[in-house]
């Protein structure tokens, strides 16, 4: 099958889009997905990621198994003030005044017909069997998400295929505010103005767990999800290779001191400030027993919410880790080596460089009620390696109650007994320690399994009527 992608995200790299890689290369190692994927990730229509609006980052890598081409082609983009303007107007939709409705009725119109001509000549051009839409049910662009449907109609409507909306986030759940004006982002359900998949012919629609399919059965469609839970990577036992080794050099990090990871976005939810006192505690703790200090290595970019970044920055100047943290400005989707000749690695690479340094993963997000899954632990568990988080709703609806972790006080609480206790369990030295990573690895092989994810790749092909050897 020959597979689009369009995502939501609006950013170069993004554990949205590992978790697609994961799920693709599932589908390749099945024999049922061509070996190459057509996406636009966003650009054109998130002006709130500054960084990356509206075509991309600069220079930007992809991985052989990734092509960029966005839909709007050569067209100019959308003012993003605009685009700003309608998301925030959808989002108090029931504030509005009769003229106000008419008005954005009118602007998301004429923004759909912008992209619906790109989205028509983009599905002619590429005859995707299937175009995964990521996160594309929110209210982030509209527009755009009533342009793919409509022109998918009209596309699908003689040939085999269609589109899958996979959705990680959903409305109520996803409960994201405006750090100026303290409003919600998102609507807390579907509106007037937000399309949701219906049972057209050539829809399907996936979540990945049981409360979001629960949400959406409070939505006004009859089609029933899949529940496809999200595929962790399989991260290898093997010595570090050259790699890693050119990835330690060009970022300083010296041998003996342990390598922690923050895998997440440089964006306020995802608590990197809480993450960077945990580390303060760390360094007091360490030091206090003589021990190695170690380093906290961020994934996410730094252009994704400057203000926030600048944040974080000066935090890391007043907590004195200026030689602790690394900042890696984005993780890309394979490891490569820049035309510098620098190192970048991917996250299986940097999960195999923590645990060969006995470090461990750190995830923190500051709010309880956005994470809707939160994979930080699971990473941490598929390398066999110490957990430290905050606690969020669905922590244990995930990985279960009997999960070994480190529990982290929000800042402002003591954070030292918690860093003495994760301190220990670097390294897994104890016999209790390397039980419990075993249990880890069991029950989140358990929660991220497989199988759903083979049934959904077979019934997609099913569709077009073909088997695995018919995609070879």
């Amino acid at each position: 099958m020959r597979i689009g992608l369009v995502s939501g995200d609006g950013l170069p790299v993004s554990g949205l889009l590992t978790v697609f890689r994961s799920v693709f290369e599932l589908g390749r190692d099945l024999g049922l997905v061509e070996s190459r994927v057509t996406a636009d990730l966003g650009y054109s229509w998130r002006p709130d990621k500054p960084g990356f609006f509206p075509s991309g980052p600069p220079g930007e890598y992809t991985p052989p198994w990734l092509e960029v081409d966005d839909v709007l082609g050569t067209a100019d983009p959308l003012d993003a003030a605009e685009l700003l303007r309608i998301r925030d107007e959808v989002a108090r939709h029931d504030a509005l005044t009769p003229a106000e409705h008419a008005s954005l009725t009118e602007r998301i119109d004429a923004a759909e017909a912008l992209y619906r001509r790109g989205f028509e000549d983009w599905l002619a051009r590429h005859r995707f069997d299937w175009v995964f839409a990521l996160n594309m049910t929110l209210s982030d662009g509209v527009s755009v998400t009533r342009a793919l449907h409509g022109a998918a109609a009209a596309h699908y409507t003689s040939t085999p295929g269609g589109l899958l909306f996979w959705d990680h986030d959903l409305f109520r759940s996803y409960a994201v505010h405006d750090p100026v004006t303290g409003s919600r982002v998102y609507p807390t359900r579907p509106n007037r103005y937000t399309p949701v998949p219906q049972p057209d012919g050539c829809t399907e629609w996936a979540v990945i767990s049981e409360p979001l399919a629960a949400e959406t059965r409070t939505y006004p469609t009859s089609l029933v999800p899949h529940i496809v839970p999200n595929i962790l990577p399989r991260v290898p036992v093997a010595p570090l290779e050259g790699c890693h080794h050119a990835f330690a050099r060009r970022y300083e990090l010296a041998a003996g001191r342990p390598i922690v990871l923050a895998p997440v976005r440089i964006f306020p939810v995802k608590g990197v400030d809480v993450a960077l006192d945990f580390l303060a505690a760390l360094k007091e703790e360490a030091v206090r027993g003589g021990r190695p200090v170690p380093y906290l290595l961020v994934f996410g970019s730094l252009s994704e919410d400057p203000p926030y970044a600048e944040q974080v920055l000066a935090r890391t100047h007043r907590l004195g880790l200026q030689k602790d943290v690394r900042f890696l400005d984005g993780v890309p989707l394979a490891s490569f080596a820049d035309a510098a000749g620098e190192q970048l690695l991917d996250e299986v690479d940097l999960l195999r460089l923590a645990k060969a340094t006995q470090g461990g993963v750190l995830f923190t997000p500051s709010v309880t009620d956005v994470e809707t899954v939160g994979l930080g632990p699971g990473l941490a568990a598929a390398a066999g390696i110490p957990v430290a988080v905050t606690d969020y709703e669905v922590f244990h609806t995930i990985y279960g109650h009997s999960f070994g972790r480190t529990s982290v006080p929000l800042s402002g609480d003591d954070m030292r007994p918690a860093a003495a206790e994760f301190l220990d369990s670097l390294g897994g030295a104890q016999a209790n320690h390397t039980a419990s990573l075993e249990h880890n690895r069991a029950l989140t092989a358990s929660a991220f399994p497989e199988r759903p994810w083979i049934e959904l790749w077979q019934h997609l092909a099913d569709r077009l009527g073909r088997s695995g050897s018919d995609q070879a």
